[in-house]
């Protein structure tokens, strides 16, 4: 009736009066509860003068019996709620609350009502609050003192950030407000059990350090006690401690800090050097920074000591001399020390480097051992990788430009070491100085290039050799003048000298460093126009020659130049460039070799190798999807034309002994087809933005091409660029007609004849395409695959085939490649046809039925891990029923499925431990190396569900799993050892 209008909430309080005035206190509780009730619906409906005498009716019952102020307290947060509150309502409330209720002798429900009560008024009657002065921080702290709800204490701590961040008056009540909410540190609650509040401990420890690091005016109080704490054995004490000192140190400044430096120090400087837990250590020099940062803040009046140095004065003293020392183990702690004080300002870096650097160069050169010099030269990188974050080294007051010849001869000796660990720290160090700009010296630069080709080419150890071509490709872009003038045509001449000298494998594997480094070097896009060329005329004399090692040679240089493309892509303009000159001419010698094939097989035929020609597939695609759709357009144009109508006008030396006919008929013209793989890399990775011209001719040609080829290959990337053109495609009549084409070419050819295996791919291709951005047709084409499971000859590739349709796609049908993929579409296909499988597995023949599980396994091997543990307990049974299956990829497929389930869902797994424990090891017994490896995992990730289920198996466990301890494959052994031990100390002390 209030709600509608038909009752004022006065009318309500006089039908009530008989309760409300009632000697039963019971009596008069269910009065005001219900009136209590109706004002937390109806609150908002209220007027000022409703709202003014409902206050003072409240305000007199709190001097009431105990059981009514309950609902008392629910009518007041009501009241708390109006928009229509006289001033000075607020505040009369709140003096009675504080005067008349012993709020800590209340349950947890109204102790949190009375804070809502408070919150309200802070949120909607600041100034008036602020009238009270300090009576209002006083009273609050009457309200909170004693709390120990943490639901409550949550509330409780972020009132007091208000009261902090907002301004109130604190007066004379500033300690007692910290004595109020510091009682609390350190945070010490578990959450109980099954806890509906979720409320969990770091929730906690995160509210009151907002509050203990919210005001200066606290620090002379909470110094002293993190101090304290710093010094106690919990070690979530001092990590919380640590933590709290660093969010202090973002408001103190000087004044609050002078007093407690020296003992900070102490405690920090003990905690690093002594400490074995990493996180503790981690969490010190975090305080460390902090404190230096904060003193580098403050600015000092000319009469007022400096307490930045004086304090960096004390860490120096205490740590310098350790530094003399690179065997003791006080060497790395100080030198952590170090390093967090000085990253902590410039003036920091300054004050501590004017000390350190020529001492640890001074003790390079005294120390003659090559793991003495690595220690002192990773301290060396560390302050150098400091100066990073001020960029430019300024020539005021810097020591590091002050050091620069006996730093870069440090450095450069350390790269012709003998010792392969020290070179690696060398490389580091060269490639941090490298990018403080204006510290190398052109005569620096050529001897840094010299080294770098040295180490790239002739070290050895790969690892130097790898480290080394990594800081050229970081250099370059800071220094592509120099790199192109000196580093690529001394590679260049190197990869010549190679060419006309292969007599070994040394050789051979010079030639491959030289690629990569031309590669790796490529990270500006004027070297790019510098190596990009090198790379395709060495591509174009290996065609030429006749060696055996042609194939693999050709697939070097192109898995460099997809590295060379992916590097390009963020920059338009090498994008450009690296596409128009690459993509063309890699089509160029791939048309020459085709055509060449038929009149001379051995020229040119490694070119059109299956692995050759997969090699140039990403090259192309990583040269296309970057491309603007203006770009990407003009290039469109003139590759389709190629194919469809063999224009090859654009193509560089395009004079070529006859046409190119890739789509069309005759036994000669197979070389060609197999180019189609190159045509699917560029047209399947351009942005959906972009038309393809005559694409529904170009559709037409491939359907008839991946159904009729005699070559897989060719059968199979032409299936791939149909189904990339058509995920793609925009909806309407001219796809649906073209699906409807490809169903009824795929029909006949997978009912008999010679080409059922590819109608099959294009099928599997057609609907992966289809699936990925839900298409209606998907469905229908789904079932066709299920309903092909229970064909004797087509089932298992079937099987297989849902892998395909589940799995990551490495050149086409991906994001990367601009295809429509909708989320969650895996979760779809799964949600869509599981259960059809489960049934098709029941309903199968014996000697189909594994056809079905490897399809099963596959779709879950795929599928996120928290959708397939929702689904365990419909499933289990039929996997574990695939363990028994004879097909080992359905065996391995099943096991990888389990394994991770192991881990996320014990409960459910403990119901079935003995099939599982059974199943197992038998497995481990497998003729197949990788089944026998995934079931000494399973057997391992047993050992993560709760241990009284496990207990009575352990025995049995460990006896079964001594066998493969003397496996032939070392691998195998290996997983044996780890599993078996997990087993042997199931059940021990602390685990």
């Amino acid at each position: 009736g209030v709600k509608d209008g038909r009752w004022t909430v006065l009318q309500l309080v006089e039908a009530l009066g008989f309760s409300l005035e009632n000697t039963d206190p019971r009596t008069r509780g269910r009065g005001i509860q219900l009136l209590s009730q109706v004002l937390l619906q109806c609150y908002s409906l209220l007027q000022e003068k409703e709202v003014l005498h409902l206050v003072l009716f409240y305000e007199s019952r709190l001097q009431d019996h105990h059981l009514v102020i309950p609902s008392v307290l629910q009518g007041l947060r009501a009241l708390s709620m109006c928009e229509a509150l006289s001033p000075g309502l607020a505040v009369s409330v709140l003096k009675a609350i504080f005067q008349e209720v012993h709020v800590q002798s209340l349950m947890q429900l109204d102790r949190h009502t009375v804070y809502s009560i408070i919150t309200n008024f802070m949120s909607t009657r600041e100034e008036e609050l602020k009238g009270l002065g300090a009576d209002f921080t006083f009273g609050f702290i009457q309200v909170m003192d004693g709390e120990k709800d943490p639901r409550n204490l949550l509330v409780a701590f972020q009132i007091v950030r208000d009261l902090i961040a907002k301004d109130y008056a604190l007066g004379p009540f500033v300690e007692e407000l910290f004595e109020v909410t510091s009682c609390y540190f350190p945070v010490d609650f578990t959450p109980p059990p099954n806890d509906p509040h979720g409320i969990q401990r770091e929730d906690l420890i995160l509210s009151l350090r907002a509050v203990l690091a919210s005001t200066p005016q606290f620090a002379e109080f909470l110094l002293p006690l993190l101090i304290e704490k710093l010094d106690s054995e919990l070690q979530s004490a001092k990590l919380d401690s640590l933590q709290t000192l660093t969010a202090c140190c973002a408001i103190y400044g000087q004044k609050e800090l002078q007093e407690f430096l020296p003992s900070l120090w102490s405690s920090l400087r003990r905690e690093v050097f002594q400490t074995a837990s990493e996180k503790i250590e981690t969490e010190c020099l975090a305080a460390l920074h902090a404190l230096s940062a904060c003193l580098s803040r403050s600015v000092l009046s000319s009469d007022a000591e400096d307490l930045l140095d004086s304090f960096l004065s004390s860490i120096l003293q205490d740590c310098r001399h350790h530094l003399c020392e690179p065997d003791m183990k006080l060497v790395w702690p100080s030198a952590k020390l170090l390093q967090a004080a000085a990253g902590a300002s410039l003036r920091a870096y300054h004050c501590i480097t004017r000390s350190v650097l020529p001492l640890l160069l001074e003790q390079y050169t005294k120390h003659p051992q090559s793991s003495q010099r690595r220690t002192i030269l990773e301290m060396l990188l560390g302050f150098l990788e400091l100066q990073q974050k001020w960029g430019h080294v300024e020539e005021d007051e810097n020591t590091l430009l002050s050091l620069q010849a006996p730093v870069c001869s440090v450095v450069f000796s350390a790269l012709t070491d003998p010792s392969v660990q020290l070179q690696l720290v060398g490389i580091k160090a060269l490639t941090v100085l490298g990018s403080l700009q204006g510290f190398l010296s052109s005569s620096d630069l050529e001897l840094v290039v010299d080294h770098l080709i040295r180490l790239t080419l002739r070290e050895e150890d790969s690892q130097s050799s790898e480290a080394a071509m990594e800081a050229a490709g970081s250099l370059a872009p800071i220094y592509p003048k120099v790199f192109s003038e000196h580093m690529v045509p001394r590679l260049e001449e190197e990869l010549q000298s190679e060419r006309e000298d292969e007599s070994s494998n040394n050789h051979c594997s010079l030639r491959q460093r030289c690629l990569q480094a031309l590669a790796a070097v490529s990270t500006h896009t004027s070297i790019v126009r510098e190596t990009v060329p090198v790379l395709l005329q060495h591509l174009q004399k290996v065609q030429k020659g006749s060696e055996a090692g042609n194939t693999q040679d050709m697939v070097s240089v192109c898995q460099n130049l997809h590295h060379v493309a992916l590097q390009c892509q963020q920059d338009a303009e090498g994008c450009w460039y690296f596409h128009q000159t690459v993509v063309p001419c890699l089509l160029a010698m791939a048309v020459q070799a085709a055509m060449q094939e038929s009149s001379h097989p051995l020229l040119g035929k490694a070119l059109l190798e299956e692995e050759v020609l997969a090699a140039m597939v990403p090259v192309i695609s990583a040269a296309t999807t970057h491309l603007s759709p203006e770009l990407a357009a003009q290039s469109v144009s003139h590759v389709v034309s190629l194919f469809l109508d063999g224009e090859v006008s654009f193509l560089p030396q395009n004079s070529f002994p006859c046409s190119f006919q890739p789509f069309g008929d005759g036994e000669c013209l197979e070389p060609q087809r197999r180019l189609v793989a190159l045509l699917m890399a560029f047209v399947c990775s351009l942005p959906r933005s972009v038309a393809v011209p005559q694409q529904e001719w170009l559709l037409r040609e491939l359907l008839a091409l991946s159904c009729s080829c005699n070559c897989p290959f060719t059968a199979t990337t032409a299936a791939k660029c149909f189904a990339g053109l058509v995920n793609k495609h925009p909806a309407g009549q001219q796809l649906d007609e073209i699906l409807q084409l490809a169903v009824n070419r795929m029909e006949p050819g997978l009912a008999e004849g010679p080409h059922r295996t590819q109608a099959l791919t294009l099928l599997l291709w057609v609907t992966k395409a289809l699936v990925l951005r839900y298409h209606p047709l998907s469905s229908c084409l789904t079932d066709k695959l299920l309903g092909l499971l229970s064909d004797t000859e087509l089932g298992p590739a079937v099987a297989d085939g849902f892998s395909l349709l589940m799995a990551e796609s490495p050149d086409v049908l991906h994001k990367g490649c601009h295809a429509d993929v909708r989320i969650m579409f895996r979760q779809r296909f799964f949600t869509d046809n599981v259960p059809k499988l489960v049934q098709g597995f029941h309903g199968a023949g014996p000697d189909v039925k594994a056809n079905y599980l490897k399809g099963l396994s596959h779709v879950l091997n795929h599928l996120p891990k928290p959708v397939l543990v929702t689904e365990l307990p419909t499933l289990l049974s039929l996997l574990l029923e695939a363990l028994s299956c004879s097909d080992r990829v359905v065996q391995l497929s099943t096991l990888g499925c389990l394994q991770p389930l192991l881990l996320e869902a014990p409960q459910i797994m403990s119901l079935h431990v003995d099939t599982l424990v059974t199943k197992f090891l038998n497995l481990t017994s497998s003729p197949t190396m990788a089944v026998r490896i995934a079931a000494l995992r399973c057997a391992h990730a047993l050992t993560c569900l709760p241990t009284p289920v496990l207990l009575p198996y352990k025995a049995r466990v460990i006896r079964a799993l001594a066998k493969p301890l003397d496996d032939k494959k070392r691998l195998v052994r290996k997983e044996a050892v780890a599993a078996r031990g997990e087993w042997f100390l199931l059940g021990s002390p602390g685990r």
